[in-house]
């Protein structure tokens, strides 16, 4: 089996890494309708990943696999105004090809960007995801993590 290279993101990604961060937002939006994405979710990917690399406070890892980008991490280095533990890194999207999954990937991604967030200054690390998503839901809380708050929706009729 070929190994797998888990490193920061560089600017020649950002287009696959781009691509990838649509398919999530795409699976994301099989748990709930509010999760629709916007036709120009690419463009607006670009965007985001761009701006992720190079910045202090964001963390973007890429998975590859020789030569193919598989999978990637990207986090937020976030103050907590009124809470202890004060700095937390926040996981925004993590997401790894469906082919490649069942391998420990997400496992090894998570820890290293655990350990690179924790390098970065988080004392407490958070993931974010759909609250219908019950693979991610058991991942995570497979590996120490609980749940820490809830966030309720509602369209205005």
């Amino acid at each position: 089996m070929e190994p797998i290279n888990i490193r920061r993101a560089t600017k020649a990604e950002v287009d696959v890494i781009a691509d990838l961060v649509v398919r999530l937002k795409k699976l994301n939006s099989e748990f709930d309708p509010l999760f629709t994405v916007k036709e120009d979710a690419k463009h607006r990917a670009v965007k985001y990943v761009s701006e992720s690399i190079g910045s202090e406070k964001t963390l973007l890892l890429s998975v590859t696999k020789g030569d193919k980008l598989i999978g990637f991490l990207r986090a937020e280095l976030r103050e907590r105004l009124f809470y202890e533990p004060s700095k937390e890194g926040h996981i925004t999207d993590m997401y790894v090809l469906p082919e490649h999954r069942r391998k420990q990937i997400g496992h090894e991604i998570l820890e290293q960007g655990t350990s690179q967030l924790v390098k970065m200054g988080a004392e407490i690390i958070v993931a974010e995801l759909p609250s219908r998503n019950e693979i991610g839901v058991h991942f995570y809380t497979k590996r120490g993590f609980r749940r820490l708050i809830e966030t309720f929706a509602q369209v205005p009729q």
